[in-house]
């Protein structure tokens, strides 16, 4: 059995045609460090031969999100992107010339959040940071 069909059946999906090709994008485009939109999942479907309709790839990421298998990111007003669960916590930084995503993660940005919040009287459960950034000119 592949790697997609028992992550799907762990995460109490149907492993269907549809779901192994869209769970097998996004691991490549993990590898690549890329999030997809489900427009880009749709047209890496085409482009690859794949009949699947762009309301069957929304249902799917849903379903993947729903189930735990993916996380879904609103970086840009209405723009949505995907990448898989990974357990491990991590930042973002968008270019927004290019919408180039890239993943980091700073030992003293994390440590200084969880200081804030403890001096306030809570304990941190999840945050997002997300850094919006452009090509610096000359």
């Amino acid at each position: 059995m592949s790697i997609e069909n028992k992550e799907l059946r762990k995460a109490g999906l149907k492993v269907t045609l549809p779901r192994v090709k869209i769970l097998q994008l996004l691991e490549q485009a993990e590898s690549d460090n890329q999030h997809f939109s489900a427009e880009d999942v749709y047209r890496a479907l085409m482009e690859s031969g794949e009949d699947v309709g762009l309301a069957t790839v929304y249902r799917v990421l849903t379903q993947f999100e729903a189930a735990g298998l993916v996380v879904r990111h609103n970086f840009e007003a209405g723009h949505s992107v995907f990448e898989l669960e990974k357990g491990d916590h991590h930042d973002h930084i968008v270019c927004l010339e290019t919408g180039e995503v890239i993943e980091f993660c700073d030992d003293v940005i994390e440590a200084r959040q969880r200081q804030l919040v403890a001096e306030r009287g809570y304990e941190l459960v999840d945050h997002s940071l997300v850094l919006y950034v452009k090509p610096k000119k000359g």
